[in-house]
């Protein structure tokens, strides 16, 4: 049984996936967002939750300190990393802006589990030519682990949705390969058709489904009930617009005038329901801020909407305001790409 640190937590989207796999179990979840702890907390009420700031010494001895005390041997997580770009100093993990992986590192080095998993922008792979990826894995080989690093597709692992992050998994006394890729794929279709009533502005924080599942992805993801199912009250203009737009179409055909400041080519678009969604953001619920309107409905897709695509459960509830639900939903890494790690592990350990 691998005892699972998960942090950098969020709404929980990395341990979700290992919990489907019953050789992992997530012990602690730390974060600093108060509503995504409350939301993890909600969704893994057998979890201590801590919430606060991993640079705090007080907040990192008590990490320390339950992590001992409950045996964790793994840690996950995706430490933020905005000092690693295409461009610039060389710098990497020495970039002041790059703190929490060092911090990330610090947890490793005094907790010394049997596998930590570090998910990360793509981008951090091949910044500077490589640069920040080889010091990464020579900080890790430093600390005596194996590693293997590689950007995976969440599509390519039974995700409704294109998004590529980069992944290192280091192990003590394994080389750990990446899954395989599955060939059964998703479409927008197959995460939300059967959600397709809604108009702007409709909807509940807790109903009822309406229609029967269509697909196995559907089927997969229903629970009980459905909870943020809920519509965003759109502008008036915001409206003229959609219903400009023909089903899974884009803003060319909105007069360019119309076009606003925005210099993205998907601002405006509608999602397209026989291919993958693209990457799910933290601003899925505004047209103007990308390729996230309804297929044909004049809407934005609901926060339940954005989740399924994600792949979450429909059993796995949300806390917070509006805004705080949509940034949980889109920074967490997808259940269906983490339960294909935990899957591969548990294979390679019980070969």
């Amino acid at each position: 049984m691998f005892k699972i640190l998960d942090l950098f937590c969020g709404a929980g989207g990395f341990s979700s996936g290992f919990e489907q796999n019953p050789n992992f179990a997530t012990l602690i979840g730390v974060d600093f967002e108060k509503s995504a702890i409350q939301t993890f907390s909600h969704n893994f009420p057998n979890s201590l939750t801590i919430c606060g700031d991993i640079t705090d010494k007080k907040i990192k001895n008590e990490i320390i300190k339950k992590s001992k005390e409950l045996g964790i041997n793994m840690i996950i997580g995706g430490p933020p990393c905005q000092g690693f770009s295409l461009k610039g100093k060389n710098l990497g993990l020495d970039d002041p802006r790059n703190f929490l992986f060092l911090e990330y590192f610090g947890i490793v080095e005094r907790l010394r589990p049997e596998i930590f998993i570090i998910e990360n922008v793509k981008n951090i792979l091949s910044s500077a030519n490589g640069y920040f990826k080889k010091q990464i894995e020579q900080k890790i080989a430093n600390l005596g682990y194996q590693v293997n690093s590689g950007v995976l597709n969440a599509y390519d692992y039974g995700v409704a949705q294109n998004r590529q992050r980069a992944f290192f998994i280091a192990c003590k006394d394994k080389f750990i390969e990446f899954p395989k890729e599955k060939n059964e794929k998703f479409s927008v279709k197959d995460a939300i058709w059967d959600l397709a009533y809604l108009g702007s502005g409709e909807g509940e924080i807790i109903s009822e489904y309406k229609n029967e599942p269509s697909s196995k992805y559907q089927k997969m993801l229903r629970g009980k009930y459905l909870q943020y199912h809920k519509a965003s009250n759109h502008a008036k203009i915001a409206l003229e617009k959609l219903k400009m737009i023909p089903s899974e179409s884009s803003k060319e055909h909105l007069p360019k005038e119309l076009w606003g400041k925005q210099k993205f080519a998907t601002t405006w678009g509608r999602l397209v329901w026989d291919e993958p969604s693209p990457t799910i953001d933290t601003r899925f619920d505004t047209p103007s801020n990308g390729k996230n309107s309804h297929p044909f409905l004049n809407r934005s897709i609901t926060p339940r909407e954005a989740a399924r695509i994600q792949s979450f459960s429909d059993d796995f509830e949300f806390l917070g305001t509006k805004t705080q639900v949509c940034k949980q939903i889109g920074n967490a890494v997808p259940p269906l790409l983490a339960k294909a790690l935990a899957d591969k592990i548990s294979e390679i350990f019980c070969e």
